[in-house]
């Protein structure tokens, strides 16, 4: 019976070692598992680094603002009898807009042209007089205070005709103040008096506005360290701009660089700038926002590299460069500026190699990748 007992002990401790034994061979065999699949290539995409030809951009928020905003208001006093437009008609140069009711002043040049008609005849009269008391003073008949009296009178004569003359010319010219014509060719805004009501002369709310807007204005701000760089190089030619819309199909419309503010905004450290559009096809309008884009020049043979590739770190932006042996290598670099997809790099590459653009996660310096399809940058 104790033969038995220690028989089935013996049995209990083979079994126990064999499951320990078990235990450790898996234990030994998990981490070269491990290792060999951390050996295994890194599937990535690559794009190579180029150089080529980069604008130099400012880019800013701009305001749409017409070319020339005109209030158009009342020279004369009196009754508006006519409205020739609608709003948000476009109007062009010279087009009659408003009608006053001319009769007061046709009544006013009449009485102008019968006083002339008067006093002209009066002058002619004592033209006339004068003529014969010269005579008489020449022939010592008249005291030379007499024929100084007629000379007084003759002239007094003239200057009432003159200013006959003069109130006929402001009649005819009230006459044509009550025709009111659009000074600029553009859109009609809001009618703030409606036919019907009486005007002032020069009241302080206008008739209507006009807004012309071919071309038009985009206004924008600029940090003032780039005031000296606009400056400089607007002084070699003609800055070009673009404008675009922000979730539009319209193609980016271009202008050009026409006025740079005198004077810094002390609160925000920019400086205005307005560009010029011709907007031939009326897609910017007044008040609206656009992207502005201020190309200052073209950089020759600039060092591009896709800003997919461009990561940061604790030391700075940095890339993964794909080696000839097939490992990557952790490069620090230096940024000029980014350009959309593509990033101008300042150091650290050079046009040819090859920078991880996908699935930089999973690297490390010296990781063996399998580049996919490389692209090059755009």
């Amino acid at each position: 019976m104790a033969a038995r007992k220690k028989l089935i002990m013996i049995l209990a401790g083979l079994a126990g070692l064999a499951v320990v034994v078990g235990l450790v061979a898996q234990y030994n065999k998990e981490p070269r598992a491990a290792v060999q699949k951390t050996s295994a290539a890194v599937p990535v995409s690559a794009a190579q680094i180029v150089a080529k030809t980069m604008p130099v951009r400012l880019m800013a928020i701009g305001n749409v603002e017409p070319f020339t905003t005109v209030a158009v208001k009342a020279r004369v006093d009196g009754q508006l009898i006519s409205v020739k437009f609608k709003e948000g008609d476009e109007v062009r140069q010279g087009s009659v807009m408003f009608e006053i009711d001319p009769r007061p002043f046709d009544a006013s040049l009449k009485q102008a042209q019968a006083n002339l008609l008067r006093d002209r005849a009066l002058y002619e009269r004592a033209n006339e007089q004068e003529k014969r008391y010269k005579d008489l003073l020449g022939k010592n008949f008249i005291s030379p205070d007499a024929y100084e009296q007629v000379r007084t009178n003759t002239a007094t004569a003239a200057a009432t005709v003159s200013g006959d003359e003069a109130a006929i010319d402001s009649a005819k010219l009230s006459i044509e103040y009550c025709t009111i014509r659009s000074p600029v060719t553009g859109y009609a805004g809001r009618i703030q008096i409606q036919q019907g009501n009486l005007v002032k002369a020069n009241d302080t709310n206008p008739l209507v506005t006009v807004n012309q807007v071919v071309p038009i204005y985009a206004s924008f701000s600029v940090p003032e360290q780039n005031v000296s760089d606009v400056r400089k190089y607007q002084a070699d030619g003609v800055l070009k701009v673009q404008a675009a819309f922000t979730n539009a199909a319209h193609a980016p419309i271009d202008g050009r660089l026409s006025f740079i503010d005198n004077t810094a905004d002390m609160t925000t450290g920019t400086i205005k700038l307005k560009a010029e559009f011709p907007n031939s096809d009326k897609a910017l309008w007044p008040g609206q926002f656009v992207n502005v884009v201020l190309t200052l020049y073209e950089q020759k043979d600039a060092v591009v590299a896709p800003s997919a590739s461009i990561q940061s770190g604790p030391n700075g932006q940095y890339v993964y460069v794909v080696k000839a042996d097939g490992t990557v290598e952790l490069r620090i670099i230096k940024i000029a500026r980014a350009e959309g997809n593509d990033t101008v790099v300042a150091s650290g590459l050079t046009a040819g190699e090859q920078v991880v653009i996908a699935g930089q996660l999973r690297l490390a310096p010296g990781t063996r990748v399998n580049v996919g399809k490389a692209p090059e940058a755009s």
